[in-house]
């Protein structure tokens, strides 16, 4: 791969400019720009639809080496809206490879820049908080910088938007348990990955792959055992739809687990509030105390909104639930990474135990709702 000497420019909505050289597909693309710290799994995180709207800045500085293949994707396309890296591979060195990473961009037409000092640019985020940015490059990167802060400025904010309609399936699919049948899941895709399905099918599930726009009527008609609310992008105060939904489902007391935006959700229709983190989570190495074990688990994050509830002690579900404890903890900022419901079948984490790509230390969440699925059922009878 020869690298470009096309000029790009990461411009941020504060008026801060970085100069480098375009990457991936040319043009102008706008979003909100965050950074990832994981020193791999760059396809998972350009793959995973929790990044939709979002421009990836990746803190690690070497990118691109291992290229793309064709069995590591974790959804349909790259779904960042633009990239940011500092040196990119020059050539591809792995025997797994299909394509180069700048390829695959090009492929999907995202926008990208090289080049950039990009431990300066997290430190200023880390700083500043997230914000808008544009990425300029080719021909637009001759652009007036008036003009281009203008376009930075006026692209939409992330709080407020409900974005899971652009990432979610269209139409319904199955995906059949493999092993001993534990039950069915229906699973409401806000930005799934596909890991996420794999682990529920290898536990026993059959898993119904729904639309965000999934109906409890729909769910009633599946006469499905449990219900899985997914990662996804965008604000969870802006998803009244499934928080009602959810609602009926836990009135109904259908056993529900629920990760990322689907804990944000969980928290939601349980009664408690939302709010955006001045940065977000997001890499492979986050650690989170499970307080039910004292353990510290190094986890995959993705999110820029949190739960606003009682980290200590158990709280009285605001909605009528019963009682609510936060069942994880963020050891670098005290953020809720988990809820548990005491009176009713239902949990959640803020991270992504499917490890896709990350550490396998909470891949045993999908063990604890299954065996909560089997509890209920005996339960029942």
């Amino acid at each position: 791969m020869t690298l470009t000497a096309d000029p790009a420019i990461l411009v941020l909505e504060d008026g801060t400019r970085h100069r480098g050289r375009a990457y991936g597909a040319r043009g102008t693309t706008l979003g909100e720009v965050v950074f990832a710290t994981g020193m791999t799994g760059y396809q998972e995180t350009l793959t995973d639809p929790s990044y939709a709207g979002q421009i990836v800045l990746q803190t690690a500085p070497h990118i691109g080496n291992t290229g793309m293949n064709d069995e590591d994707p974790e959804s349909r396309r790259i779904w960042v809206a633009g990239y940011i890296v500092r040196d990119p591979s020059r050539v591809v060195s792995n025997w797994r490879a299909d394509t180069s990473l700048d390829a695959a961009l090009v492929a999907d037409g995202i926008v990208g820049i090289s080049g950039v000092d990009t431990r300066a640019v997290t430190r200023h985020i880390r700083s500043a908080g997230s914000m808008r940015g544009g990425i300029f490059s080719g021909a637009d990167a001759a652009l007036d910088p008036q003009e281009q802060l203008r376009q930075v400025r006026e692209a939409p904010q992330m709080a407020g938007l409900n974005l899971s309609a652009q990432v979610s399936v269209a139409d319904a699919v199955m995906v059949p348990a493999r092993g001993e049948r534990v039950g069915s899941v229906a699973l409401i895709d806000l930005g799934i990955k596909q890991a996420s399905i794999e682990n529920l099918a290898s536990r026993g599930f059959d898993v119904h792959v729904l639309p965000h726009d999934a109906t409890y009527e729909q769910l009633a008609a599946l006469g499905v055992d449990a219900v899985f609310y997914s990662n996804g992008p965008g604000d969870p105060a802006a998803a009244d739809d499934q928080v009602a939904l959810l609602r009926r489902v836990l009135d109904d007391r259908i056993p529900f687990f629920g990760i990322c935006f689907g804990n944000q959700l969980l928290g939601r229709a349980l009664g408690f509030g939302t709010y955006k983190l001045p940065f977000g989570h997001r890499g492979i190495n986050q650690p989170v105390l499970d307080k039910a074990t004292g353990r510290v688990e190094i986890t995959a994050h993705n999110h820029g909104f949190a739960v606003d509830a009682p980290r200590e002690g158990i709280t009285d579900s605001p909605n009528g639930y019963g009682r609510v404890e936060v069942s994880h903890i963020g050891l670098n900022d005290n953020v809720v990474e988990g809820l548990r419901a005491l009176d009713i079948p239902a949990f959640s984490v803020q991270y992504h135990p499917e490890a896709a790509g990350g550490p396998h230390d909470a891949n045993h969440l999908f063990d604890r709702f299954a065996d909560m699925v089997r509890t209920h059922r005996e339960d029942a009878h």
